[in-house]
């Protein structure tokens, strides 16, 4: 791992953690926004009992689950597959109206090369904005959608695989504030994203392309960014109030193959000074 955000925690057995484990965890992603793990062995059941010790389990709408485990999402890519599962910019569940708290990913295969998560710290975006400009975005709401990407004519109606199912069910639209307080760290984390954030509320898309533009461009300063290099057994536990990510589809013709549990979140209060 480098860059501006996250946190390796070195030593420890997912499987065995203690109460005081899981709060420390819990803090450490709220202060870092994600913490990795290496080496984990854990079936699906295994990773779903370890992410319960964190809240409750958002079954994924959209994504196929493990085989006999329906909470469990496949996040894969095929050799024949030229899409990839997670490509761009952008935050988990931010079109719900309680956007999910985070997911843990669980590596089981991996290529020889390449398939790195960047994160990007949207604490680190939030303090690099202007004071004018703080104040002002701390003022303002944002609308976040997912009929554009899971949608019958959005992005990954294009996957012409099994990867994804249920465009009938993308009708989520959600209003959240622009600074939020982060429910653990009490820190003011910018909460846009490329992926599913379409217009500040109260404005139209085109008034709002060229804002929303800057803070993209903002929240992925390199000094903002962190790269973690998968091995198998690899996990990556993310906070979705306080990181955006994007997996790399540099890989061609290799298979990467991760389980994915999210966990529910709680409402998102506004920043105020």
């Amino acid at each position: 791992m480098q860059g501006g955000c996250g946190a390796e925690v070195q030593g420890a057995d997912l499987n065995t953690l203690t109460d005081a484990d899981v709060a420390a965890i819990r803090a450490a992603q709220g202060e870092h926004g994600v913490v990795f793990f290496h080496d984990q062995d854990m079936t699906p059941a295994q990773q779903l009992k370890v992410a319960r010790r964190f809240g409750d389990v958002n079954v994924n709408r959209f994504f196929t689950p493990v085989p006999e485990q329906p909470e469990v999402a496949l996040v894969l890519k095929e050799p024949r597959h030229e899409t990839n599962i997670g490509g761009g910019w952008h935050t988990d569940h931010s079109y719900d109206a309680i956007p999910a708290l985070g997911s843990m990913l669980h590596a089981k295969e991996v290529p020889t090369n390449g398939g790195d998560t960047l994160f990007a710290s949207m604490y680190l975006a939030a303090e690099a904005l202007s004071d004018g400009l703080r104040k002002t975005l701390m003022g303002m709401s944002a609308v976040h959608s997912s009929r554009h990407v899971f949608g019958s004519e959005g992005f990954y109606s294009r996957m012409e695989d099994d990867r994804y199912h249920n465009p009938e069910l993308a009708t989520q639209d959600a209003v959240h504030p622009v600074i939020v307080r982060h429910p653990v760290s009490g820190r003011a984390a910018l909460y846009v994203n490329p992926g599913f954030t379409i217009r500040f509320d109260g404005w139209t898309a085109e008034e709002s392309r060229p804002l929303l533009a800057y803070l993209y461009e903002l929240g992925a300063r390199e000094e903002h960014v962190c790269r973690f290099r998968w091995h198998e057994g690899s996990v990556a536990f993310w906070d979705n109030r306080a990181t955006w990510h994007h997996a790399l589809n540099d890989y061609p013709g290799e298979r990467r193959l991760m389980h994915r549990v999210t966990i529910e979140g709680e409402p998102l209060p506004a920043y105020a000074a």
